[in-house]
């Protein structure tokens, strides 16, 4: 496992990540705490939605290329709104609070330019995931609005949700 002071390196996505990656993506889809995404997704869905519709899958690995995290990046909307990119982020369990999010965060911005994309939204951060909303914020992303009780919370019921944007 990596510490603080090993490098978080990011690389392409490859089919074989998928088992591991899947492990990252059910405990917090399943949560229902942070993700606009059926609690009891199958993992075929799950698939298509995280690594066959987006542009670019990656994966955060530490120095012996165990997985810490993942992340897709995406044209937000469609023709006249696709230079907006879109990600979503998720850091497996025993690999958070060691940086991994802020790094895919650094990372997708830099591929997100390099793809041609003017900006970067977020569409729906739940306001409770007070964690994510800061580090966005640590990243340049403003909140562009406040979307009230958009979010059924499995615990605190309905939440708001954040719209956080920046430009590139």
């Amino acid at each position: 496992m990596t510490t603080g002071s090993s490098p978080i390196g990011i690389r392409a996505y490859d089919p074989a990540d998928w088992p591991a990656v899947w492990a990252m993506l059910e405990p917090v889809f399943r949560a229902g705490e942070t993700y606009a995404v059926p609690r009891d997704i199958g993992e075929q869905d799950a698939h298509r939605m995280w690594v066959e519709l987006p542009r670019a899958v990656r994966v955060a690995v530490d120095a012996q290329g165990t997985l810490l995290g993942t992340y897709y990046l995406k044209a937000n909307q469609a023709g006249p709104g696709n230079h907006v990119a879109n990600c979503g982020y998720i850091v497996a369990a025993q690999a958070r609070g060691l940086g991994v999010a802020g790094r895919m965060c650094e990372h997708s911005l830099g591929l997100a330019r390099e793809l041609g994309f003017s900006a970067m939204q977020y569409n729906l951060v739940v306001a409770t995931n007070e964690v994510a909303v800061k580090l966005w914020q640590r990243h340049g992303f403003a909140i562009a609005g406040t979307l009230p009780r958009a979010f059924r919370h499995p615990v605190h019921g309905p939440v708001d949700a954040h719209v956080m944007y920046r430009l590139l």
